[in-house]
């Protein structure tokens, strides 16, 4: 099989992949910013996504890329697709994008790279996930004191494992008959962000509450954190949309993987010392 790229490589989808890759015997190539971070054994080169003039060695003797785009912008982003679609040997891009909820008016950066794929000639298959369950990483201080204090408790999303969004990829770029499609994939079951927390405690082995966060704090916290409102704003937007719309299970891991997807439980054991 042809060698296969993968961007974002030290990240928490991209490091699985090119681990899975190379346990399955695949020619992989790892692109990260930092190529001493990949994992031994991975042939890695440097290079920066958002800086196409970089991309020459890591695109040499490649037929798919798997791509993850840095960040929330997409400045230089056409000519880095330019930059795929004109190297010699590439003829397709899975690229991660997100499973953007109905009540949003646009999928802003993801939709556009999406758009600036379909348009590059390449074949291409899109990954949409749905909620990270890494991201619930950002409450661990908090855990660690026994009260989550967050906004909007009854959001209910299906989070994903990491492990699975790597696992699909995998499948995805080493598989035909995936050209085309665009695959919305989520863990097998909807938990309240308050249940989420429940379910952490009980896999570090301690109680931890619960205490709903009134928005106009957490809007105050939020912009001390991330310092873009818009960003805020839109995080804010899409919990709250959760409440009355929550974002509901797909069985795409199952269908494509033969199994069921990763449970929230097993992903919270899997991270319990994260937590500790």
């Amino acid at each position: 099989m042809s060698k296969i790229l993968v961007t974002g490589a030290t990240g928490n989808v991209g490091q699985h992949v090119v681990s899975q890759l190379a346990a399955a015997g695949i020619d992989v190539r790892a692109l990260a910013r930092r190529p001493e971070r990949v994992q031994a054994g991975v042939e890695a080169v440097q290079g920066d996504l958002t800086a196409p003039e970089t991309l020459g060695p890591a695109l040499k003797d490649v037929e798919s890329v798997f791509l993850l785009w840095p960040g929330f912008t997409t400045g230089n982003a056409a000519r880095t697709i330019e930059a795929i679609a004109s190297a010699g040997q590439v003829r397709r891009v899975v690229y991660l994008s997100a499973l953007v909820p109905d009540s949003e008016a646009a999928a802003g950066h993801y939709a556009e790279i999406e758009g600036l794929i379909r348009r590059s000639g390449l074949g291409w298959t899109f990954l949409r996930p749905g909620g990270f369950a890494v991201n619930t990483l950002g409450w661990a201080d908090q855990i660690r004191q026994g009260v989550v204090r967050w906004p909007y408790g009854q959001a209910s999303r299906a989070l994903i494992h990491e492990r699975d969004i790597a696992a699909v990829a995998v499948h995805v770029l080493t598989s035909a008959g995936h050209n085309g499609a665009a695959y919305a994939i989520t863990g097998p079951e909807e938990l309240t962000q308050a249940a989420q927390v429940k379910v952490i405690g009980e896999a570090i082995g301690r109680e931890v509450r619960w205490e709903e966060q009134p928005p106009e704090e957490a809007r105050e916290r939020l912009m001390a954190l991330w310092g873009d409102a818009a960003f805020v704003e839109s995080a804010l937007t899409t919990w709250a949309g959760f409440v009355e719309r929550p974002e509901r299970a797909t069985d795409t891991v199952r269908r494509l993987l033969g199994r069921p997807a990763l449970s929230f439980r097993q992903w919270a054991e899997d991270h319990a010392p994260d937590f500790r």
